[in-house]
């Protein structure tokens, strides 16, 4: 993937493993014009926020051209104070490369030099270590991206080949010389929202995988549980047509094909005999599962959407506009729509999660599953005890998940003088979402072992094929449950199986 000024969609920004910049002779004009004409007013001595003055509520202090790299310098040192667990190296790489998009739109004033030290970055897979947290998500991700700028400038630490290295000791391998920032470049760098966007798009796509791994699930307690498909069929979806709610119904429905267990109320297989206490309509976390499912796709399309507007935005401040010769103060660092859009996600994830409780405890019950048995047991003896501890399990995971909903863009912090009295709180929703994900795996994981149960007491030959891949892909790691015994181990292995996208 080339960068230069023009949009990057979403899908070319994840996939792409080779980043390059633009070499062009009107590109790299056009990055070192806004710079010139930057230096040309501080040259002036006309004040400019974090150029010739100092920062936030120390603006009003104005400094000379000729102290204009040490207040850089000085800038990214301060903010060096970042705690908590450190981003992966993943993480790193997605927010180099995110501010690395934004600055090269021309509007940072910031010279070409500096962005060909984030494609040196990049190509040598030299990823800045930063902690996670010290953002509150306005001014940009300050703290978290004073990390970059020091590792640009040849300080603190990286991870370089699998190690945490001083940066100085892997340029010295390399024979890389320390950047000395020229006048704005260290804030042009640390005042944007590239941390919460790369924790964003780090765990949009981790869901994504979650996402269908849960489907798998859902389209399996259809079969399980002899549920109606009615429910699934597209005029239903297309009488209410919610794009999320269609491609839900249509996922489940494609992976309930050929089951000789499932029916329909109107034509019924002939193998299957409705009781006369049973009721001609399913529960509502079976019926309802694609409208659930289907507000979540509707809202992670619209997440996606909104990640691709900010990494292709201008989020810091000043904005420098060489053609229309202006130079703007401005709010763009603000990161409200990824703090929203994490924030929804999150409560997405809590009602997949709900989802994913209520019909575990239906296929796990002998009162609701139909034939299944207790908890699930092949063996009847009185002193088994099946999937029972399985579903606690699974349930207190639920409430960890559920727990993590509260919206982080309500608890604006106000900081630094009351300079910054409103914040997005943007990185605190990604971190928060992305803590998510592993319990909502380890609910999968249990889930998923569970349907493997149910496919050897139902019979695998009336399953449908997705069902009988699914089920052998989870027997290839996991025995079925004949006697009490852990399964923690159980858990673990399929936990992997689908981070790697095996079950989805």
């Amino acid at each position: 993937m080339i960068i230069d000024n023009q949009q990057i969609s979403y899908k070319n920004f994840i996939y792409e493993d080779e980043i390059t910049l633009s070499d062009s002779r009107e590109f790299i004009d056009f990055i070192n014009a806004g710079h010139d004409f930057l230096i040309e007013n501080i040259s002036k001595g006309r004040p400019i926020y974090g150029v010739t003055t100092g920062y936030g509520e120390a603006g009003q202090n104005y400094a000379a051209f000729e102290e204009a790299e040490e207040l850089q310098y000085n800038l990214f040192s301060f903010h060096g104070c970042g705690v908590g667990e450190y981003l992966s190296a993943d993480v790193a790489r997605i927010m180099t490369t995110v501010r690395m998009i934004s600055l090269s739109k021309g509007k940072s004033g910031v010279s070409y030099e500096l962005l060909k030290r984030f494609e040196l970055l990049l190509d040598k897979k030299i990823y800045p270590l930063i902690p996670s947290q010290g953002s509150v998500g306005a001014s940009g991700d300050l703290t978290p991206l004073s990390y970059i700028a020091a590792v640009i400038a040849g300080e603190r630490e990286v991870i370089y080949e699998g190690e945490i290295l001083p940066t100085g000791e892997v340029y010295k391998k390399l024979s890389i010389k320390p950047y000395t920032f020229k006048p704005k470049e260290a804030l042009a760098i640390m005042n944007g929202t590239a941390a919460m966007s790369a924790i964003a798009i780090d765990s949009i796509e981790k869901f994504e995988i979650l996402l269908g791994s849960s489907e798998s699930f859902v389209a399996s307690i259809f079969e399980l549980l002899l549920c109606d498909i009615t429910p699934l069929e597209p005029f239903v979806h297309d009488s209410k047509p919610f794009n999320g709610q269609k491609t839900a119904a249509a996922n489940i429905l494609k992976k309930c094909k050929n089951s000789k267990l499932t029916h329909e109320a109107f034509s019924r297989y002939e193998n299957f005999h409705l009781e006369a206490e049973q009721n001609i309509q399913d529960r509502y976390s079976i019926r309802c599962s694609p409208q659930v499912l289907g507000v979540i796709h509707d809202n992670l399309d619209i997440a996606k959407r909104w990640i691709e507007t900010e990494i292709n935005g201008v989020n810091d401040n000043p904005l420098i506009d060489h053609i229309g010769k202006r130079i703007y103060t401005s709010g763009n660092f603000y990161g409200g729509y990824i703090a929203h859009a994490m924030d929804t996600m999150r409560i997405c994830v809590g009602n997949l999660a709900d989802l994913l409780d209520k019909e575990f405890g239906l296929l796990v019950d002998h009162k609701f599953n139909k034939g299944l048995g207790e908890s699930l047991k092949i063996n009847k003896k009185s002193t088994h005890h099946g999937f029972k501890a399985m579903q606690i399990t699974l349930s207190s995971l639920t409430a960890d998940v559920i727990m993590n909903t509260v919206p982080a863009s309500l608890h604006s912090r106000p900081t630094e003088s009351f300079n910054q009295d409103k914040v997005s709180m943007g990185t605190t929703a990604a971190l928060h979402f992305a803590k998510q994900l592993p319990d909502l795996t380890n609910m999968i994981s249990i889930a998923l072992i569970g349907m493997a149960q149910g496919v050897d007491l139902r019979g695998k030959e009336n399953c449908s094929p997705i069902l009988q891949k699914n089920y052998g892909s989870i027997r290839s790691e996991v025995e079925k449950l004949t006697h009490d015994r852990r399964m923690d181990i159980d858990i673990k292995a399929v936990n992997e199986m689908i981070r790697k996208g095996l079950l989805s």
